[in-house]
């Protein structure tokens, strides 16, 4: 693997003396698989290899950035170059150019990973998946699906600053889902969640998961869905599950709080935020239940790693503290123009994409409840879990979502089911309406989190747990 950091170093130097001010390079080796089954046979499985090298350089206050998949040192040369002169190109639109200091990391990096994934034979994998869509067949269910993914990737990252860096992340996960037909409608349940479960850990998060075991349940409740009723439409207590409300924060605090987009840098595909930095530090988000912590460093969740694509150690810090916002995922120029001094927030998909600020771990802290607490202090509302759908205005801040299942609840119980929950709100005014939230978190995965032009997909962490809001308008239609 020396190669690889010899081509990070080639482009580096080659940059510099092009006239570059600064440069990065970051050499990128995945090795990826998937797999998926329907009603009891493997359906699809694809493995893939990829590995390049994207070359950032800052030359006066414009950045140019190529990429190519050559790493002979020739190409790796030609590609500083080539960074340096659409830097130039690029001095027509210059930037701010300025990057708050860092200090040179050296070291190395690899994710905890007790089962290797991509050493577990295939034949033992289709096995799980066959096996468990199987069982939601044999249940009634129309149509059952399952999946598993996983990604391997190494990372060397070398900067004129005096980073040198290596990383080892492996990533993986799946789920099961299970519909029912009905007359004009069907009707979908999951396990985990509607995406699966994912972190930054080995095959032995599938193992733990079950999915086997919860196949017979899965189907059930899709076909109870079909007969039960609709959810009502008005204004109640809501409750929501852990994998719920980790899309929540996911839309409505942790793409907000990106500092590209409240600078207005992601405005032409993405959207901007409805934050104002000169309200940092002084904004109620939230009740005082509500504390978001932005953790790169949080064991075995999607978001984490040792050292994000601008060679920034992973850290720690508030986003919103006691109900107040506190704190941006930043990278180090965003960072700069903004006035703050930490970063920490910068990743791209692959070696092929400029990296650009992504949500890391973007999760509550627990709170001191239980859902049965929680459940047994509402009178009158209704739980929802499981996303179904989402919808967003593009500053974050007006939302929907629909839910996969919801329940009644009366007198401190669970009652009948409901089919077709939705909900609706205001981010600041939902947030400030949470008055119970359990301890029992989970960091759920996010492995299709979209941002960027061109596009990429980012993976991202969310720790949630159920909590109840008041007073929030359920079972919009349309």
């Amino acid at each position: 693997m020396s190669s690889y950091l010899d081509a990070a170093d080639a482009a580096v130097e080659h940059a510099l003396a092009s006239g570059a001010r600064y440069a990065d390079a970051r050499v990128m080796y995945r090795r990826t698989e998937s797999m998926s089954a329907r009603n009891g046979d493997v359906e699809a499985l694809d493995q893939g290899e990829s590995v390049g090298v994207g070359v950032r350089a800052l030359v006066g206050s414009s950045w140019g950035f190529f990429a190519t998949p050559h790493l002979d040192l020739p190409a790796a040369r030609a590609a500083g170059r080539q960074a340096v002169e659409i830097a130039r190109a690029s001095a027509h639109v210059p930037g701010p150019a300025a990057m708050i200091p860092a200090e040179p990391e050296v070291g190395s990096w690899s994710s905890e990973c007790l089962v290797d994934p991509l050493s577990v034979p295939l034949s033992d994998k289709g096995d799980l998946l066959t096996a468990a869509t199987a069982e939601m067949r044999k249940q009634g269910a129309d149509i059952a699906t399952g999946l598993y993914q996983i990604w391997d990737t190494r990372k060397w990252f070398v900067s004129s600053e005096g980073h040198r860096i290596e990383q080892h992340i492996r990533e993986c996960g799946g789920g099961i889902s299970a519909t029912a037909v009905g007359d004009r409608e069907t009707q979908v349940r999951s396990y985990p969640s509607r995406r699966g479960q994912y972190g930054t850990r080995g095959w032995e998060l599938v193992t733990e998961i079950g999915l086997a075991a919860q196949a017979a349940r899965v189907a059930d409740e899709a076909q109870a869905l079909l007969r039960a009723p609709q959810c009502l439409a008005g204004e109640t207590a809501l409750i929501l599950g852990g994998e719920q409300l980790a899309l929540q924060i996911h839309e409505s605090v942790g793409h907000a709080i990106e500092l590209d987009r409240i600078l207005g840098w992601e405005a032409a595909y993405a959207g901007t935020s409805w934050l104002d930095l000169a309200e940092l530090g002084k904004l109620r988000y939230g009740s005082g239940l509500m504390n978001i912590v932005i953790d790169a460093t949080y064991p075995g969740a999607l978001g984490s790693f040792g050292y994000d694509d601008e060679g920034t150690k992973a850290g720690k810090h508030d986003a919103v503290r006691d109900g107040i916002w506190t704190g941006v995922l930043a990278g180090r120029e965003s960072a700069a123009v903004a006035g703050l001094d930490y970063a920490g927030s910068v990743r791209s998909m692959d070696w092929s994409g400029l990296p650009i600020v992504r949500m890391t771990n973007v999760g509550l802290e627990p709170g001191p409840h239980t859902l049965d607490e929680i459940i047994a202090a509402t009178d009158d509302g209704v739980f929802m879990d499981m996303n179904r759908s989402w919808s967003i205005d593009d500053k974050r801040l007006n939302f929907q979502f629909g839910c996969e299942i919801g329940y009644e609840v009366k007198n401190g119980e669970l009652g009948r089911m409901l089919k077709n929950p939705t909900y609706t709100g205001i981010g600041p005014t939902f947030w400030q309406s949470m008055d119970m939230l359990s301890s029992e978190i989970v960091a759920w995965g996010t492995p299709n989190c979209g941002k960027g032009q061109p596009g990429q997909i980012g993976h991202t962490g969310h720790p949630a747990a159920p909590a109840r809001f008041q007073n929030v308008r359920v079972g919009v239609r349309g």
